[in-house]
């Protein structure tokens, strides 16, 4: 850096949703960064109620006194009044919606965004999710400027961490949360600092995207081997969950799946076949089976299978499916 830089005195704009942002703004408040105000989803009706719900990042944004926009439309002129008012000349985006041009062009020293994987694999909206079910040893952070398509810009820094086998999306979560906090320090710091060097994404033919997940994009596949069936339901919970449609006798029902360990064993049993003891349920799968520990039913709480197994009894071919 140029002995004779100054350094450059920040105003931004914090742009996000979830808890999952909330760390990064808490942050950046807490190391005396100014926050001159926040964009976040409008509030949304939740629950059996429909009351209007607000999101964890204007929540946050209003026991700090920070100005909240809650744009319908990005493009709408009186929001890009109101956010070119607060004469920000930095924007840092976590787990917000695709900005428009006329958005992300505006500050000075450009949009930033943080991107929980290691860029340029995992773009798309569930990039957690998607590392734990493809069975990824690592993955981790990255912040990039934006630009015109999602995910694509150039890379400012990574941060890496390991995926355990006992990981799920849940604990990755908040362990990429932390991390995530940090790499924003780290990038508004080199901004702040003029010490920004980026990296183009390199072009990689064995690309893996993470789409955002559905309902039925949840459904177990019985017929999976059985380390792929582990990380799938790890990779699902506890949200969105993976689920299976459990039948016993007569009946059939939908039950989730939040916890479950693998048995290795061989044997020639039908794929979903159940063998359930007032204890334990062990489901049949190539090379062994799952024994989930967490679970639950409809109009049920969630709890340990041996709860839900008291409750209830299971015929000699149940079974899912």
């Amino acid at each position: 850096m140029d002995s004779t830089f100054k350094k450059r005195a920040l105003r931004i704009v914090f742009m996000g949703t979830p808890d999952f942002a909330v760390a990064g703004l808490s942050s950046l408040m807490d190391h005396g960064h100014q926050v001159v105000g926040v964009v976040t989803a409008p509030d949304k009706p939740a629950g059996r109620g429909r009351k209007l719900t607000q999101s964890a990042v204007k929540r946050f944004a209003i026991t700090k006194d920070l100005p909240v926009l809650q744009p319908i439309n990005l493009k709408d002129e009186a929001f890009l009044h109101a956010l070119a008012a607060l004469g920000a000349n930095l924007f840092v985006v976590v787990a917000f919606r695709m900005l428009p041009r006329v958005v992300w062009e505006m500050p000075e020293f450009g949009t930033f965004n943080l991107h929980a994987s290691l860029l340029p694999q995992y773009r798309g909206a569930a990039p957690i999710n998607w590392a734990i079910i493809n069975g990824e040893m690592k993955t981790g952070v990255t912040t990039f400027f934006i630009d015109e398509q999602i995910d694509t810009g150039a890379i400012i820094l990574q941060k890496e961490t390991p995926i355990s086998e006992t990981d799920t999306a849940g604990s990755l979560h908040d362990r990429l949360m932390i991390l995530g906090a940090d790499a924003i320090l780290e990038t508004v710091s080199a901004i702040a600092n003029g010490n920004i060097n980026t990296l183009d994404q390199p072009s990689i033919d064995d690309l893996k995207k993470a789409p955002k997940i559905f309902k039925e994009d949840c459904q177990i596949d019985w017929s999976l081997p059985m380390n792929m069936i582990s990380a799938f339901i790890r990779g699902l919970s506890p949200y969105p969950t993976a689920w299976t449609t459990f039948y016993n006798g007569g009946d059939k029902a939908i039950l989730k799946v939040f916890e479950a360990i693998s048995v290795p064993e061989t044997h020639n049993f039908p794929v979903g076949k159940i063998f359930a003891t007032k204890e334990q349920m062990n489901i049949a799968c190539k090379n062994g089976f799952i024994r989930p520990l967490v679970a639950q039913l409809p109009g049920k709480r969630k709890m340990a299978i041996k709860d839900i197994l008291n409750g209830l009894s299971i015929e000699s071919d149940a079974y899912v499916g």
